[in-house]
């Protein structure tokens, strides 16, 4: 039973995970791609699906150490299968990229509540949410979970609160010094970003991409409530993180809404907490029969898709 399999975390683990989307991404770029695969091509890929295995070591990482699961790898199965379900995440490198700094900058706020070094963490979630800004703009949003979480943590030190805009300015000037060594227009290269605002979802219009999604998104609402539910429970420390979890799913369906390029591969900023939201769900569930069923669904489901 997969549920079982899964139930604790192991190594081999990560090796089925890995598996499992090496071989999404290699069936992807080879049915809906016309890449001709030179070998500067070939590397560039192996890059980016390393990038898609990190942000799994990444993810995983920053679960267990601010305890958002028990000791299990429902998220990691949960985070891989979303992807496989909507591979149009494997055909954008600069979302892939973006939810990986997005992961990082997870990992920093989340960890403001040891209340150790909140200064530093502060300055690096705003560091790398300004580098997923840069490839994404819609990320900025993000910027939200800082200050969040220094309202939530009980904060109060006002150099905390202005640390954020230092971390951007520090990525504006970087970023500017960058362009004129390599001579970029400035002017132009940031006129060039994506600002604009869609609700247009005619480009979703696939079989495919409805089916994933509206899986996607029942599970998120079926789940979330059983998530704020048990958010009762937690200790009054973990509460803050639960919540911030939240509202990063919440963050992230925003971007879905109102992104300008619709193509599906914007769905991967929901992946990481909706895949903590999944796991806190199914922890609960006590029937393994519904376990399995839930997972195989998410199995099945891209299985479909190919068949359509």
């Amino acid at each position: 039973m997969i549920s079982s399999f899964f139930s604790k975390a192991k190594p081999i683990h990560f090796v089925v995970v890995s598996t499992l989307l090496m071989i999404a991404f290699i069936l992807t770029k080879v049915f809906k791609t016309t890449l001709n695969y030179d070998v500067l091509e070939i590397l560039k890929q192996i890059l980016l699906f390393g990038v898609c295995v990190f942000s799994i070591f990444v993810f995983d990482f920053l679960s267990g150490k601010n305890d958002l699961t028990k000791s299990n790898s429902y998220k990691i199965l949960f985070f891989s299968l979303f992807m496989v379900m909507m591979p149009q995440t494997f055909l954008n490198s600069k979302l892939l990229l973006a939810n990986l700094f997005i992961l990082f900058a997870l990992r920093r706020i989340i960890s403001i509540r040891t209340m150790r070094q909140v200064n530093k963490k502060v300055f690096d979630a705003a560091f790398w949410i300004s580098l997923a800004t840069l490839l994404s703009f819609w990320a900025s949003l993000f910027y939200i979970l800082i200050f969040a979480a220094l309202l939530l943590y009980t904060v109060t030190d006002i150099k905390n609160w202005i640390i954020p805009f230092i971390g951007i300015l520090t990525v504006a000037i970087i970023s500017v010094c960058f362009l004129l060594l390599t001579n970029t227009d400035v002017l132009e290269y940031y006129s060039n970003i994506n600002t604009a605002i869609s609700f247009d979802f005619s480009m979703l219009n696939t079989i495919q991409i409805v089916v994933s999604s509206t899986v996607i998104l029942s599970y998120f609402v079926w789940a979330v409530f059983f998530y704020v539910n048990n958010i009762k429970s937690k200790s009054k420390s973990y509460k803050p993180s639960y919540l911030l979890v939240l509202l990063a799913a919440l963050i992230a369906i925003t971007i879905i809404v109102i992104s300008p390029e619709k193509s599906g591969a914007e769905f991967i900023f929901l992946f990481a907490p909706l895949s903590i939201i999944m796991a806190n769900y199914i922890e609960i569930i006590s029937e393994n029969w519904f376990k399995e069923i839930l997972i195989w669904i998410l199995i099945l489901v891209p299985v479909i898709n190919l068949m359509l």
